[in-house]
């Protein structure tokens, strides 16, 4: 009879919390598909502030308009490198909650900053000065899922605690 060589992990194992760990996660699909949902998503905005992709301003475009709105160089340059860093993280699952939570705050700082006073909806006529927070609501909570539950299954953070637990 061949024996699997993975270790059995118990009920409590699959439970992911934050307090077990900061690479803890359930093997569940349903984070993979949060984190995934959420770094492709935000890797584009992350590469038009550093690099310049997608039509963006890239690292210096960035820095003048964002320092222009009153905000210190080094938390605009913190922006960029977390927006750009953390979406990549996401997307291959490595510090999940770390990320997430790097995403997260981005998401309410853009809110509270900058698109609360146009409203909740994003502008889909084009008619309004700029863009609602709905889109920032919803990469929020899916940070808040990646938080909350890691990685998932088919992610790096997975792949080491699995790792450990069998050395």
């Amino acid at each position: 009879m061949a024996t699997s060589s993975v270790p059995y992990i118990s009920r409590r194992d699959e439970l992911a919390s934050p307090r077990r760990g900061l690479l803890s996660t359930s093997g569940s699909i349903a984070p993979t598909i949060a984190r995934l949902a959420l770094g492709v998503v935000m890797f584009p905005h992350g590469a038009q502030k550093l690099l310049g992709l997608f039509g963006g301003y890239g690292w210096s475009g960035t820095m003048g308009a964002f320092t222009s709105m009153g905000l210190p160089a080094p938390v605009v340059a913190a922006l960029i490198l977390v927006e750009y860093f953390a979406s990549l993280a996401l997307i291959v699952g490595a510090l999940t909650r770390l990320a997430a939570i790097g995403i997260a705050t981005i998401q309410v700082g853009a809110i509270v900053l900058v698109h609360a006073k146009l409203g909740f909806f994003m502008n889909w006529s084009g008619n309004k000065a700029g863009e609602g927070y709905e889109f920032h609501l919803l990469a929020i909570a899916l940070a808040l899922v990646c938080f909350i539950s890691g990685g998932g299954a088919a992610s790096i953070d997975r792949a080491w605690t699995l790792r450990r637990k069998r050395s």
